[in-house]
């Protein structure tokens, strides 16, 4: 089997799976359309002038999206290794680091199947940024789902089972509002959400549109992120995940 036929038929396997593409694909879209659509604020102008207050939602629940994506399949694919899979690949032409690029252009590829219908519904619906950000924001968005891999690989080894790997999905949903995506947080939440590593991803994938600057409830904003705590968050969370994930390798390949 080539890789292109194995990433084209797992690809679809997981397109398939209805849990999958609902908590990937829909449910993200039902979000935005409740808060960056259906509420009259949307329609503000940012006080920047780049696009209005639906775009700045759109973004953050796109990052939660692509997010969700990266974490169920980069787990799925550390829970069917360890549980044999990996043997089975073993006695096939497709070698291991294969594997492991096909799972990583399949991840990709599925986080960015909400990301583009987030951002379709955006444009036909209430959502206004110039051309030049909205690609800048979209590509920011897919890149910020990378650090989730590493986060579902973590799931995945540390608990080796699917409905953990399910679980870690769904922790995402309150990573998300303490990252600043569904809506603005100010006072205690913004400053405890700062150090959740949601933040410095969403911060990052809006930064062609906001430049740092903080949205309030309202259409003002609270100050502005420097660009580089942003990178450390991202950084810091990175190291902590990719960290883990070395650590649990070793006690699974010490315990054999």
């Amino acid at each position: 089997m080539s890789l292109t036929t194995y990433i084209l038929m797992d690809f679809w396997r997981n397109l398939r799976n209805f849990a999958n593409s609902f908590f990937i694909i829909v449910l993200p879209t039902v979000l935005f359309l409740i808060f960056g659509v259906s509420t009259e604020w949307n329609a503000f102008e940012l006080p920047g002038g780049t696009g209005n207050v639906s775009a700045h939602t759109l973004v953050g629940i796109a990052v939660y999206g692509a997010a969700t994506a990266t974490t169920s399949l980069a787990g799925s694919a550390a829970v069917e290794l360890q549980q044999g899979w990996g043997r089975q690949l073993a006695l096939t032409a497709m070698p291991h680091g294969m594997f492991v690029l096909a799972k990583s252009i399949i991840a990709l590829t599925m986080a960015a199947l909400p990301v583009l219908l987030i951002n379709l519904v955006g444009l036909l619906t209430a959502t206004e940024m110039d051309p030049g950000r909205w690609v800048g924001t979209a590509v920011l968005t897919v890149a910020a789902s990378l650090p989730f891999a590493l986060y579902g690989l973590l799931a995945g080894l540390a608990f080796r089972s699917d409905a953990a790997v399910g679980a870690a999905s769904g922790v995402l949903v309150i990573l998300g509002f303490l990252g600043n995506n569904f809506f603005p947080l100010e006072g205690l939440l913004l400053d405890i959400g700062r150090f959740t590593p949601m933040y410095g991803v969403t911060a990052i994938a809006r930064y062609p549109l906001t430049e740092g600057e903080l949205l309030t409830a309202g259409d003002a904003t609270q100050g502005a992120d420097p660009l580089w705590m942003l990178l450390l968050n991202v950084a810091v969370w990175t190291v902590v995940f990719a960290v883990g994930c070395i650590l649990l390798q070793r006690r699974a390949t010490a315990r054999r």
